[in-house]
């Protein structure tokens, strides 16, 4: 579904994407993980059309993206969870959901009962000031807003970052659910072990760099990544 070919991306004089070069196969779940300052980032916002890429090629569904600006990326089927949530404090709930449908001219009521089924809190908070919602609420309106452009493909930069354990065991059993919905989803988490228990591949990315591909399981059981990132020597 998402072919990114050769990446390169520079902030000031400074590379942050090395060419690099993935694929992300539609109804899957794939996971970017990596220390911060490793490129994550930065390459989920060239996808979005946020950071323009100095060199290489982003195609989606056999379609060219590179240069292309993110109102028409998000026309194409992608949709950006940022880092952060960056919900509208001011603006309720509901009204925050109804923003993700902006370029849509189509009804999106269903989709309002789909976002609300899968957080029910949302529901019950529709007409609250969404900066008075917890860290974890922000974060399932932040994914709920996204999925109201109705995207094939949802990109998620950081969805646990400073939430409590158990919430981030329901985020991460909502992206599995969206997933199975058939949403193709690219995870970039600090929680490896989460991230990669969750997604069907990963790749590791060192310096701008990949350095490693597998599935999940594979990368949970190679030893390099047990020491670097999930804590676990032998």
């Amino acid at each position: 579904m998402l072919e990114i070919n050769n990446l390169r991306v520079n902030y000031g004089g400074i590379e942050a994407v090395k060419g690099i070069s993935f694929e992300v196969p539609e109804k899957c779940i794939v996971t970017l993980i990596g220390a911060n300052g490793a490129g994550k980032s930065t390459i989920l916002r060239s996808i979005a059309g946020l950071v323009k890429p100095s060199a290489g090629t982003i195609s989606f569904d056999g379609l060219e993206l590179t240069g292309m600006d993110t109102p028409d990326i998000v026309a194409r089927g992608i949709a950006l969870v940022p880092e952060g949530r960056h919900v509208f404090p001011d603006m309720t709930v509901l009204e925050n959901i109804k923003i993700g449908a902006y370029l849509r001219n189509d009804s999106i009521e269903d989709d309002i009962n789909w976002v609300h089924s899968l957080f029910p809190r949302l529901k019950e908070r529709s007409w609250q000031l969404s900066g008075t919602l917890s860290g974890g609420e922000q974060q399932m309106l932040a994914v709920a807003r996204a999925l109201m452009s109705h995207p094939k493909l949802i990109m998620m930069d950081e969805p646990s970052l400073g939430l409590a354990p158990l919430i981030v065991k329901d985020i991460f059993s909502i992206i599995k659910e969206v997933n199975k919905h058939g949403v193709t989803v690219l995870l970039i988490e600090q929680n490896a072990n989460m991230a990669l228990h969750t997604a069907d591949i990963g790749y590791v990315l060192e310096t701008g760099k990949i350095t490693l591909t597998g599935s999940g399981k594979e990368l949970m059981a190679d030893e390099s990544v047990k020491a670097a990132y999930l804590g676990k020597t032998k």
